[in-house]
Protein backbone atom coordinates (compact mmCIF):
# COMPACT_ATOMS: atom_id res chain seq x y z
CA UNK A 1 0.00 0.00 0.00
CA UNK A 2 2.98 2.30 0.56
CA UNK A 3 3.79 2.04 -3.17
CA UNK A 4 0.46 3.72 -3.96
CA UNK A 5 1.84 6.99 -2.66
CA UNK A 6 3.83 7.40 -5.86
CA UNK A 7 0.56 7.67 -7.77
CA UNK A 8 -0.89 10.42 -5.57
CA UNK A 9 -1.03 13.70 -7.44
CA UNK A 10 -0.41 17.04 -5.66
CA UNK A 11 -4.00 17.97 -6.53
CA UNK A 12 -5.28 14.84 -4.74
CA UNK A 13 -3.21 15.60 -1.68
CA UNK A 14 -4.36 19.21 -1.65
CA UNK A 15 -7.96 18.06 -1.92
CA UNK A 16 -7.50 15.45 0.78
CA UNK A 17 -6.14 18.00 3.24
CA UNK A 18 -8.74 20.60 2.13
CA UNK A 19 -5.94 22.88 1.00
CA UNK A 20 -5.47 24.65 -2.33
CA UNK A 21 -2.05 25.02 -3.99
CA UNK A 22 -2.20 28.69 -2.89
CA UNK A 23 -2.66 27.63 0.74
CA UNK A 24 0.29 25.29 0.40
CA UNK A 25 2.57 28.01 -0.94
CA UNK A 26 1.38 30.42 1.77
CA UNK A 27 2.23 27.96 4.52
CA UNK A 28 5.42 26.92 2.73
CA UNK A 29 7.65 25.23 5.26
CA UNK A 30 5.12 25.79 8.03
CA UNK A 31 3.46 22.43 7.35
CA UNK A 32 4.90 19.99 9.80
CA UNK A 33 5.85 16.52 8.69
CA UNK A 34 3.39 14.94 11.11
CA UNK A 35 0.45 16.84 9.60
CA UNK A 36 1.52 15.81 6.11
CA UNK A 37 1.73 12.18 7.23
CA UNK A 38 -1.79 12.47 8.65
CA UNK A 39 -3.08 13.72 5.30
CA UNK A 40 -1.44 10.77 3.53
CA UNK A 41 -2.99 8.36 6.02
CA UNK A 42 -6.39 9.94 5.55
CA UNK A 43 -6.04 9.53 1.79
CA UNK A 44 -5.05 5.87 2.18
CA UNK A 45 -7.89 5.20 4.60
CA UNK A 46 -10.39 6.76 2.20
CA UNK A 47 -9.19 4.56 -0.64
CA UNK A 48 -9.12 1.52 1.64
CA UNK A 49 -12.67 2.17 2.75
CA UNK A 50 -13.87 2.49 -0.85
CA UNK A 51 -12.12 -0.69 -1.99
CA UNK A 52 -13.54 -2.72 0.91
CA UNK A 53 -17.03 -1.39 0.38
CA UNK A 54 -16.69 -2.21 -3.33
CA UNK A 55 -15.99 -5.83 -2.34
CA UNK A 56 -19.12 -5.78 -0.19
CA UNK A 57 -21.17 -5.46 -3.38
CA UNK A 58 -20.17 -9.01 -4.30
CA UNK A 59 -22.93 -11.02 -2.63
CA UNK A 60 -21.01 -14.31 -2.85
CA UNK A 61 -18.29 -13.13 -0.44
CA UNK A 62 -20.19 -10.50 1.52
CA UNK A 63 -20.54 -11.17 5.26
CA UNK A 64 -23.99 -10.98 6.81
CA UNK A 65 -25.01 -8.19 9.18
CA UNK A 66 -24.78 -10.77 11.99
CA UNK A 67 -21.20 -11.67 10.98
CA UNK A 68 -20.09 -8.03 11.05
CA UNK A 69 -21.79 -7.43 14.42
CA UNK A 70 -20.03 -10.46 15.90
CA UNK A 71 -16.66 -8.99 14.94
CA UNK A 72 -17.24 -6.36 17.66
CA UNK A 73 -17.60 -9.07 20.34
CA UNK A 74 -13.95 -10.15 20.34
CA UNK A 75 -10.77 -10.13 18.29
CA UNK A 76 -11.02 -13.92 18.16
CA UNK A 77 -14.40 -13.74 16.39
CA UNK A 78 -12.98 -11.20 13.93
CA UNK A 79 -9.92 -13.30 13.09
CA UNK A 80 -11.88 -16.56 12.84
CA UNK A 81 -14.01 -15.11 10.04
CA UNK A 82 -12.14 -15.19 6.71
CA UNK A 83 -13.56 -11.89 5.47
CA UNK A 84 -13.19 -10.27 8.90
CA UNK A 85 -9.52 -11.17 9.06
CA UNK A 86 -8.97 -9.78 5.54
CA UNK A 87 -10.72 -6.49 6.39
CA UNK A 88 -8.76 -6.15 9.65
CA UNK A 89 -5.49 -6.78 7.81
CA UNK A 90 -6.35 -4.06 5.26
CA UNK A 91 -7.23 -1.70 8.12
CA UNK A 92 -3.86 -2.36 9.78
CA UNK A 93 -2.05 -1.71 6.49
CA UNK A 94 -3.81 1.65 6.25
CA UNK A 95 -2.30 2.45 9.67
CA UNK A 96 1.14 1.06 8.74
CA UNK A 97 1.05 -1.53 11.55
CA UNK A 98 0.28 -4.80 9.79
CA UNK A 99 3.32 -6.69 11.12
CA UNK A 100 1.45 -8.11 14.16
CA UNK A 101 -1.35 -9.72 12.12
CA UNK A 102 1.16 -11.03 9.58
CA UNK A 103 3.28 -12.53 12.37
CA UNK A 104 0.20 -14.00 14.09
CA UNK A 105 -0.91 -15.59 10.79
CA UNK A 106 2.58 -16.97 10.10
CA UNK A 107 2.55 -18.56 13.58
CA UNK A 108 -0.87 -20.12 12.94
CA UNK A 109 0.48 -21.68 9.73
CA UNK A 110 3.65 -22.76 11.54
CA UNK A 111 1.67 -24.66 14.18
CA UNK A 112 0.05 -26.78 11.46
CA UNK A 113 3.34 -28.00 9.94
CA UNK A 114 4.07 -31.70 10.46
CA UNK A 115 7.37 -32.12 8.57
CA UNK A 116 10.41 -31.50 10.80
CA UNK A 117 12.46 -30.17 7.86
CA UNK A 118 9.70 -27.77 6.86
CA UNK A 119 9.27 -26.74 10.52
CA UNK A 120 12.97 -25.78 10.79
CA UNK A 121 12.87 -23.88 7.51
CA UNK A 122 9.70 -21.97 8.43
CA UNK A 123 11.05 -21.20 11.94
CA UNK A 124 14.13 -19.55 10.45
CA UNK A 125 12.00 -17.68 7.95
CA UNK A 126 9.73 -16.30 10.71
CA UNK A 127 12.77 -15.34 12.80
CA UNK A 128 14.41 -13.50 9.89
CA UNK A 129 11.23 -11.65 8.92
CA UNK A 130 9.74 -10.75 12.31
CA UNK A 131 11.99 -11.47 15.31
CA UNK A 132 15.65 -10.55 14.81
CA UNK A 133 16.83 -7.00 15.39
CA UNK A 134 16.27 -4.80 12.33
CA UNK A 135 14.04 -7.48 10.74
CA UNK A 136 11.95 -6.11 7.83
CA UNK A 137 8.73 -6.53 9.86
CA UNK A 138 10.15 -6.60 13.37
CA UNK A 139 7.49 -6.97 16.05
CA UNK A 140 7.73 -5.52 19.55
CA UNK A 141 9.01 -8.29 21.84
CA UNK A 142 10.93 -8.25 25.11
CA UNK A 143 14.47 -9.65 25.31
CA UNK A 144 13.45 -12.80 27.21
CA UNK A 145 10.83 -13.85 24.63
CA UNK A 146 13.27 -13.24 21.76
CA UNK A 147 15.99 -15.18 23.56
CA UNK A 148 13.76 -18.23 24.08
CA UNK A 149 12.98 -18.27 20.35
CA UNK A 150 16.68 -18.02 19.41
CA UNK A 151 17.49 -20.99 21.67
CA UNK A 152 14.84 -23.17 19.99
CA UNK A 153 15.76 -22.35 16.39
CA UNK A 154 18.17 -25.29 16.03
CA UNK A 155 15.43 -27.71 17.17
CA UNK A 156 12.07 -25.94 16.72
CA UNK A 157 8.72 -27.35 17.82
CA UNK A 158 5.18 -26.22 16.95
CA UNK A 159 5.13 -24.20 20.20
CA UNK A 160 8.42 -22.32 19.56
CA UNK A 161 6.62 -19.06 18.75
CA UNK A 162 3.59 -19.51 21.01
CA UNK A 163 4.62 -16.96 23.68
CA UNK A 164 5.52 -14.37 21.02
CA UNK A 165 2.29 -15.05 19.17
CA UNK A 166 0.29 -14.44 22.35
CA UNK A 167 2.09 -11.13 22.88
CA UNK A 168 1.32 -10.04 19.30
CA UNK A 169 -2.32 -11.03 19.81
CA UNK A 170 -2.47 -9.05 23.05
CA UNK A 171 -1.03 -5.97 21.34
CA UNK A 172 -3.68 -6.17 18.61
CA UNK A 173 -6.45 -6.85 21.10
CA UNK A 174 -5.59 -3.84 23.25
CA UNK A 175 -4.59 -1.34 20.56
CA UNK A 176 -5.48 -1.97 16.90
CA UNK A 177 -8.71 -3.91 17.46
CA UNK A 178 -10.51 -1.18 19.50
CA UNK A 179 -9.46 1.40 16.89
CA UNK A 180 -10.91 -0.80 14.17
CA UNK A 181 -14.23 -1.31 16.00
CA UNK A 182 -14.64 2.43 16.57
CA UNK A 183 -13.47 3.39 13.07
CA UNK A 184 -15.65 4.90 10.36
CA UNK A 185 -14.66 1.91 8.23
CA UNK A 186 -16.29 -0.56 10.63
CA UNK A 187 -19.43 1.59 10.83
CA UNK A 188 -19.58 1.66 7.02
CA UNK A 189 -19.14 -2.12 6.91
CA UNK A 190 -22.05 -2.55 9.33
CA UNK A 191 -24.23 -0.31 7.16
CA UNK A 192 -23.15 -2.10 3.98
CA UNK A 193 -23.87 -5.53 5.50
CA UNK A 194 -27.37 -4.33 6.38
CA UNK A 195 -27.80 -3.21 2.77
CA UNK A 196 -27.60 0.50 3.57
CA UNK A 197 -25.40 3.28 2.25
CA UNK A 198 -22.80 3.13 -0.47
CA UNK A 199 -22.66 -0.62 -0.95
CA UNK A 200 -26.39 -1.01 -1.57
Amino acid sequence: MRENLACVSPQSMAFTGCMTPTDLSTERKGIKRKNWRNRIRFFLKTNTSQSILHLMKNRSCRPTADDVQQWAQSLDKLLSHKYGKTVFCIFLKSEFCEENIEFWTACEDFRNITSHTELASKANSIYEEFIKSEAPKEINLDFHTKNVIVQTLHEPTVTSFLAAQRKAYSLMENNSYPRFIYSDLYKELCAAARGEGKAH
